[in-house]
């Protein structure tokens, strides 16, 4: 073997080590002696070797939780949060050039960030607004993200912890909330009952019998209970008395 092919071996050697295949989800950051130049991909690229260095940058959207961490509301009560944030490159050179390694960088933002906002709201603020809390972390997380090529695309607060003494004081807080409201739902019925009750004796006023009819139909719902006793009132005695009386004088 001559000199000849031993150098035309090494050199389809180095060729091949300069194929590279960029996923369709990736771009390639091409570094010519040290210095930026392009991007490339996807598909079938030729990095130059030894004088070009490539870096693999995804453009999914990754998805990264925020460790729980110990924080105190603005009416100083202590909870537990945990949230997750969904980011992804727009700028591959700048999330290579710009910062170190943009996952660590994204994480610990999102972790100061949360503590920091979330410290600026009171705890029925955070239960009740969470959707407006979510938006504005996220939009304090892009400001800094921007410069290092990468979008915070949402931040969602999935776990918030109490401490057990505050759940049995909302526990309480609710138990006494519904008992108000069952009370006030008790006393409009009982007030919607006496309008109807008053109604009721107004009408009976000007019609005697009525009230008489409604005393025979109490009496035949209390037959219905097989009682062998039935009471006739006084009162209705009498005005079956006068009753009779009216008949008599109309037949003579």
């Amino acid at each position: 073997m001559n000199i000849l092919t031993i150098i035309g071996i090494i050199i389809i050697f180095v060729l091949a080590t300069g194929i590279k295949v960029v996923k369709q989800y990736e771009r390639a950051v091409i570094f010519l002696l040290g210095k930026y130049t392009e991007m490339r991909g996807p598909g079938l690229i030729f990095v130059i070797p030894i004088f070009e260095k490539m870096s693999r940058v995804t453009l999914r959207t990754v998805t990264m939780d925020i460790p729980s961490q110990k924080i105190i509301t603005k009416d100083n009560v202590s909870i537990d949060i945990a949230a997750v944030a969904y980011y992804h490159i727009v700028e591959a050179s700048k999330s290579v050039i710009a910062i170190e390694n943009v996952y660590q960088a994204v994480n610990q933002i999102s972790q100061t960030t949360v503590r920091n906002i979330v410290g600026q709201f009171q705890l029925d603020q955070l239960l009740s607004q969470t959707a407006q809390i979510n938006e504005q972390i996220k939009n304090v997380i892009d400001t800094h993200t921007e410069p290092w090529g990468a979008q915070v695309t949402a931040v969602e607060i999935k776990d918030i912890i109490l401490p057990d003494n505050m759940q049995r004081a909302m526990a309480k807080e609710a138990e006494a909330e519904r008992e108000r409201r069952a009370k006030i739902v008790a006393a409009e019925g009982e007030f919607q009952a006496a309008v109807k009750l008053g109604e009721a004796a107004d009408i009976m006023a000007q019609h005697p019998v009525a009230l008489q009819l409604r005393t025979l139909q109490t009496m035949a719902e209390i037959s219905v209970e097989k009682n062998s006793t039935i009471i006739f009132p006084a009162q209705f005695m009498t005005t079956v008395e006068e009753a009779f009386k009216k008949v008599r004088e109309a037949n003579s």
